[in-house]
């Protein structure tokens, strides 16, 4: 499939005369905009196009599905505002991604690691929002009490985990599927209850925001499985964060470069 037969695929599975689709040729985005709220949203073509390959019109099914519900919040926000009993997560992100909205307002973020950042989100249910500066006043939070709130709220989110052993390591997947799973790394009770079952090497991952994996590296190959592992998630996540994954060693995550077969020494 290419981009003209996936914009003629939502035009007539969407109601054309509720949105506008438009192609950004130079950044090879797909622009949607709600014409009666006047907002809009984008999706990257080519990661479309690549879930298309590997689950057809599931996949189809799966980008009309966001953009419903992405518009129905918005909707739901404008015309009734922003209630209390708010649900606030962090949400991490790749360090490069975007700080400021696509109207210029800047988000609410900090510093994770030297390869992510953490954002706020303001939970709706099946979609969330952001943060920016702009929303405070209408949340009637500071900056400081929607940090505290989400650093709170994301240790009630379940951490059952899956286990899987790969020539004698062991990884354990975290995989709720409610856009925070990669937040679980700021839980940090629940790495220290993972740091507590691990006999190796602990190692986390968030190649994107839909998965985390634990690694119990036991052996030389361990980190090798574990590189081809998180660089197949980061390429196929819908949000890929990094790559990259992290030693966790006396309560502290420190990135590592998997360049060889040899397991880091344990000192």
């Amino acid at each position: 499939m290419k981009a003209p037969e996936l914009i003629n695929i939502l035009k007539k599975r969407l109601n054309e005369e509720q949105y506008e689709i438009q192609l950004d040729a130079k950044t090879n985005k797909l622009r949607i905009h709600h014409r009666s709220l006047n907002k809009g949203m984008e999706l990257v073509v080519g990661d479309v196009l690549q879930k298309y390959e590997e689950r057809k019109e599931a996949a189809i099914d799966e980008v009309l599905y966001i953009i419903q519900q992405t518009f129905d919040a918005m909707a739901k926000e404008q015309a009734e505002g922003f209630a209390k009993g708010l649900k606030i997560f962090p949400a991490i992100r790749s360090g490069s991604f975007p700080k400021k909205s696509k109207e210029g307002i800047p988000f609410i973020f900090e510093k994770h690691t030297a390869e992510t950042t953490i954002f706020y989100a303001l939970d709706l249910g099946a979609t969330y929002r952001l943060i920016d500066e702009a929303m405070l006043e209408k949340l009637e939070l500071t900056e400081a009490q929607v940090k505290e709130m989400a650093r709170f709220q994301v240790k009630t989110l379940p951490t059952d985990v899956k286990a899987d052993e790969v020539n004698g390591n062991i990884f354990y997947f975290l995989n709720h599927n409610d856009g925070y799973d990669a937040s679980r790394i700021l839980n940090e009770p629940f790495l220290q209850h993972m740091a507590e079952q691990v006999e190796g090497d602990m190692t986390v991952s968030v190649p994107h925001q839909d998965v985390l994996i634990i690694g119990d590296i036991r052996n030389k190959e361990g980190y090798d499985i574990l590189a081809q592992m998180t660089m197949h998630f980061f390429s196929v996540g819908a949000v890929p964060v990094t790559s990259l994954s992290f030693i966790y060693e006396n309560n502290h995550l420190e990135p590592i470069f998997i360049m060889a077969k040899a397991k880091k020494e344990k000192e």
